[in-house]
Order: structure tokens, then C-alpha cells, then sequence
């Protein structure tokens, strides 16, 4: 079962320094501190950025002892895979439908 997130994963993912975020967690688990060492911002937006991605479920953060990891749910990203599986059906089929009418047309000019 799906687990609804917070907040909406398209609205995460609209932010540069998230989709960032994202892509240094594709190599594993990375500390908040490690993470915020990667941006020139503050360590409080970093961690402002990291809850956002939490709440729309896209990373977890895990504890182990004194340190937090960040890191990617995939199940977060099915959402987002969802939606993109659709259009991706939606453009096959017109263009199909493309292609079949060109074909009509290019057969009728050539009789």
C-alpha cells in the first residue's frame, strides 16, 4: 500500500537545490552534514530542503548514534513514475496514430 505523503512530490522536486539533494543521495546514504557541505548555503536551509523531501517521501533519514543519514525511498519516486508512464502511453499513441495517417497519405500520393 502507497503511503501518502505530506507534501507534493512535484512541488519537491521543482527546486534545484532538492534536485541536487537527490542526486547525491543516487550514491547512498549521505549525513545531513555531509550534505550541507555540498551547497553554499546555510546548514538550516539545507536541513529546511531535506524535510521537504521527507515529507513528500522521497528520502527517509535514518539515525545511527549521533549522526542522521539521508536516503533516497524509492517508493517516493513512483508517484512521479506514475505520471510519467502515463504521457509516455499518451505520446505513443498519437504518435502511432501520427504515423499510421502519414502512411495513408504517402500511399495515396504514390497511386
Amino acid at each position: 500500500m502507497k503511503q501518502k505523503s505530506e507534501t507534493d512530490v512535484f512541488m519537491a522536486i521543482a527546486d534545484p537545490t532538492r534536485r541536487r539533494i537527490l542526486s547525491i543521495l543516487t550514491g547512498g546514504a549521505v549525513t545531513i552534514n555531509a550534505l550541507a557541505g555540498n551547497f553554499d548555503i546555510s546548514r538550516p536551509a539545507v536541513s529546511k530542503h531535506i524535510k521537504v523531501l521527507e515529507q513528500a517521501n522521497l528520502i527517509n533519514i535514518n539515525e545511527s548514534g549521533r549522526e542522521r543519514y539521508c536516503q533516497l525511498n524509492q517508493q517516493g519516486f513512483d508517484e512521479i513514475q506514475d505520471w510519467l508512464n502515463f504521457y509516455e502511453t499518451f505520446w505513443k499513441s498519437k504518435l502511432s496514430i501520427l504515423g499510421e495517417v502519414l502512411d495513408k497519405r504517402s500511399k495515396n500520393k504514390t497511386v
